[in-house]
């Protein structure tokens, strides 16, 4: 089958005998004219609002992501601080405890050596002197009393002089201790500063992010918002035109003499030949009985994927494949490609259609077929990357004609 079945952008075929629009035609095209401009209209005036809100919205998303950088900034200068402080503060303890260490080292040494002069004193003091090496040094034309009482003198003066040093290492300690302490608590206190403000502007940080999250949101939907009005509005234009293409049609018919029948096997109006009568030439044949449900079962695959060659139900249609396929649940039997069922098809004024008619497009209607679902609307498979959808009847560029199926 061709691949040309898409949507076509080639210009109807032209007459062989072009002639002039007549007063009633160009009436039907300034009604037509002025139904589109009305539906336009709608979208003029409704898309300044909308577009001025994004607008908005986005200048205040740029805002907030400027602010959103310099908080970042901030956050992340904080952070350094705060590790810069804990390192000092981790600094100042352990040198804390390194002197809480060589004080009780120091304090066991002096109660040692106090404890030890003390013995030797308090033994030399209780005996006869004999045993002592000082007492020994002093016993020649000395009493014991004596040179008892100046060895004692001698231990005394020791013991005095040890522990006045252990009070000045102590003292000198105490005051190291002191400003190490207040060293460790303005450290505390800065660490805690830094870490506070870091907690702010964290709390900051989210709270902008929650915001500008908020107002994308809200861009998205204004987006999707003025889309779907842009589309309803083109819609309601198109439906207008086919309406007043349609209604200028009908006039036109109404005002002209009654169709004469043609004879039997004449062509159609297109390539292939349908073998029934043109449009507005001979009587109206009548709508298939299935085509009500033709147009339920093409309905049913609403959202399927368009493929070339696709004609699986649930899995992949073409054009023609979904048309085919549609009728043959109520028992109607087409051809394949689009060409084809514009040849199987008789072909009837655009006035006349009624839901289950079809719709082609190209020469001969080669290029594409759709299946008019009534309001003004068709339901289609289009081209790749489109499934299955209904959208607004196309009689523009590329439009071949309608084709009732018998």
């Amino acid at each position: 089958m061709p691949r040309a079945e898409h949507i076509s952008t080639v210009g109807p075929n032209a007459s062989p005998h072009p002639r002039s629009p007549s007063r009633r035609k160009l009436r039907a095209l300034l009604a037509v004219a002025w139904l589109v401009g009305v539906a336009s209209s709608v979208v003029v005036t409704a898309e300044p609002a909308a577009a001025n809100q994004i607008a908005s919205d986005k200048a205040e998303a740029s805002a907030i992501s400027a602010k959103l950088q310099g908080i970042q900034a901030q956050e992340q200068a904080l952070s350094g601080q705060v590790e810069q402080a804990d390192y000092q503060l981790s600094q100042i303890q352990s040198e804390i405890s390194a002197n809480q260490a060589k004080v009780v080292k120091d304090q066991a040494a002096v109660d040692r050596d106090v404890l030890q002069l003390r013995t030797e004193a308090i033994a030399s003091y209780t005996s006869s002197g004999e045993s002592s090496q000082a007492t020994v040094m002093f016993s020649s034309n000395v009493n014991v009393s004596g040179i008892r009482s100046e060895y004692t003198s001698i231990a005394n003066g020791n013991v005095t002089t040890v522990i006045d040093r252990l009070h000045s290492a102590q003292s000198q300690l105490q005051a190291a201790q002191s400003t190490l302490k207040q060293q460790s608590s303005r450290a505390v206190a800065t660490r805690d500063g830094l870490q506070s403000a870091e907690n702010q502007s964290a709390a900051l940080l989210s709270q902008y992010n929650a915001t500008l999250n908020s107002v994308n949101s809200q861009i998205q939907t204004l987006v999707a918002a003025q889309q779907a009005a842009q589309q309803q509005a083109a819609a309601a234009a198109a439906k207008a035109a086919f309406t007043a293409q349609v209604a200028a049609s009908q006039q036109a018919q109404a005002r002209s003499q009654p169709r004469a029948q043609i004879p039997t096997g004449s062509a159609a109006g297109g390539a292939g030949g349908g073998g029934g009568p043109a449009p507005g030439s001979g009587p109206l044949p009548s709508l298939a009985g299935g085509a009500a449900g033709a147009v339920q079962a093409a309905e049913s695959q609403l959202g399927v994927p368009y493929v070339w060659g696709g004609e699986t139900p649930g899995v992949a249609f073409d054009c023609s494949g979904l048309v085919q396929w549609a009728y043959s649940q109520v028992g109607i039997s087409l051809p394949r490609t689009s060409g084809a069922q514009f040849g199987a098809t008789i072909q009837i004024p655009l006035s006349d259609i009624q839901p289950g008619d079809l719709l082609f497009y190209g020469p001969g209607g080669s290029q594409h077929v759709a299946m008019y679902v009534g309001g003004g609307m068709m339901i289609e498979a289009p081209a790749p990357g489109l499934g299955v959808h209904i959208t607004p009847v196309r009689t523009g560029a590329g439009f071949a004609g309608v084709g009732r199926v018998q």
